[in-house]
């Protein structure tokens, strides 16, 4: 899906004019902390050329330009488990990175014993804790979701949920995604220290899982080579299957590959800008 051209708010302009002089990671983080006064999306795309991480068959596959990659990521906030969903992604072989908070294992263990069953297919990443999103400062809040009130526990949000993939995977997550997708400087420069790259996107497939089965395949079919897609898997109730099922199939036999995120390096497409300006 085809991204518009972000307005540059002021936190933008900053941003650049910060790192613009910044070459080493703890300037980085000091420029967003002070760029970034109100909570963003991280808008990112499968880097090109792509770089494929510990397996042979898969760096021939990408390696060869005229095959499209696109990966898929699967958010489990709270609430149940789709199960028709990861049906679906098994019986087509297609692989996903699923971000999972702590709640959410502790809610679906049947959920978790399916994901573990197949690990060639599902990289397991950080939700966090107890979703909470990553913006700081008492009363602060992203979707009406009250944010953290100091760093704290924003660390104790990141851990826990790093904590409880490592128990049961016997690894340490390498990304996080925050509850909303969304975040100020102080936590970016925070989850960065903590050892975690933020993981973005730039194709909202099903908005929080809200939107129509035939919303979802139309929004689904118009990605293109190097798109990183957002979804949900903890709302069966919803259409995100169902709208998955309808597209698939099509990019499929169009050729598209699907990669974990584990497998490609990523391209960061946006600095601080107001991500209300982005239109999907």
């Amino acid at each position: 899906m085809e991204l518009s051209v972000l307005k540059i708010s002021v936190a933008a302009l900053r941003f650049i004019a910060l790192t613009a002089v910044c070459n080493h990671a703890a300037c980085t983080d000091a420029a967003i902390s002070v760029a970034i006064d109100t909570p963003i999306e991280i808008h990112q795309r499968i880097a090109t050329p792509v770089v494929a991480n510990g397996s042979a068959v898969l760096e021939e596959v990408l390696s060869d330009k005229t095959t499209p990659s696109v990966a898929l990521t699967l958010d489990a906030c709270g609430g149940q488990y789709d199960a028709d969903l990861v049906r679906l992604l098994v019986a087509n072989r297609v692989p996903a990175t699923i971000f999972v908070t702590k709640k959410w294992i502790d809610r679906n263990p049947v959920g978790i014993v399916d994901l573990l069953a197949h690990p060639e297919l599902f990289e397991i990443e950080d939700h966090g804790a107890a979703h909470i999103p990553a913006v700081i400062g008492v009363g602060k809040r992203v979707y009406g979701i009250l944010g953290e009130r100091d760093i704290a526990h924003l660390q104790l949000e990141v851990v826990g949920g790093a904590d409880s993939i490592l128990a049961l995977t016997g690894r340490k997550p390498r990304f996080y995604r925050g509850a909303t997708a969304e975040y100020d400087g102080a936590a970016l420069a925070e989850i960065r220290h903590l050892g975690y790259q933020v993981a973005g996107f730039s194709v909202n497939a099903d908005v929080g899982a809200t939107l129509s089965r035939r919303a979802i395949a139309t929004r689904l079919l118009k990605v293109k080579n190097g798109d990183i897609i957002i979804a949900h898997m903890n709302k069966p109730a919803a259409f995100t299957a169902e709208g998955l099922a309808d597209a698939l199939p099509m990019l499929l036999a169009r050729g598209f590959r699907f990669v974990k995120l584990e497998q490609v390096q990523l391209q960061t497409l946006n600095g601080p800008s107001d991500s209300k300006s982005l239109t999907y």
